[in-house]
């Protein structure tokens, strides 16, 4: 029989086992602190110290983070939306989205891949492509009329 281990209590251990899967914001660490009852004077040491040796970065967990929703077909406004509700200021959501490859070319590539359609535009729409960027890779169809 196994026994239960007692819950950590330790914010730098509790922010390192966050962080053991993936990159995470500065915000989404201290949120998962507070929702472990981390108080706030102990979760903002925490913090400072996880960013001081590196393992708290919101430049890099924004450019990882807008890289992959790129690469899974989202447009800037919608990779900004997200990297914002990651709790990413909006310097770093700018420099993070002006790192990716222009999403004129990206909506290219998904139109070259699914064929210029209404329904490939209204796909692009509804990832958070830009109007201009629907329009130019899809031919100009328009994204208002029904999915084909």
């Amino acid at each position: 029989m196994t026994r239960k281990q007692p819950p950590r209590s330790d914010p730098i251990d509790l922010a390192a086992d966050a962080l053991q899967h993936r990159d995470r914001s500065r915000r989404q660490i201290d949120e998962r602190l507070a929702r472990a009852g981390v108080e706030d004077g102990r979760r903002a040491d925490a913090l400072d110290e996880l960013e001081r040796i590196g393992y708290v970065d919101d430049a890099r967990f924004a450019g990882r983070r807008a890289a992959s929703l790129a690469d899974r077909g989202y447009g800037d406004e919608a990779i900004r939306a997200l990297l914002a509700e990651d709790g990413v200021g909006a310097e770093l959501v700018d420099e993070a989205v002006g790192a990716l490859r222009p999403e004129a070319e990206r909506a290219e590539g998904i139109v070259a891949s699914m064929g210029a359609s209404p329904r490939t535009a209204a796909r692009l729409a509804r990832k958070g492509f830009g109007e201009d960027a629907v329009e130019a890779a899809a031919g100009g169809f328009a994204t208002d009329g029904p999915e084909a």
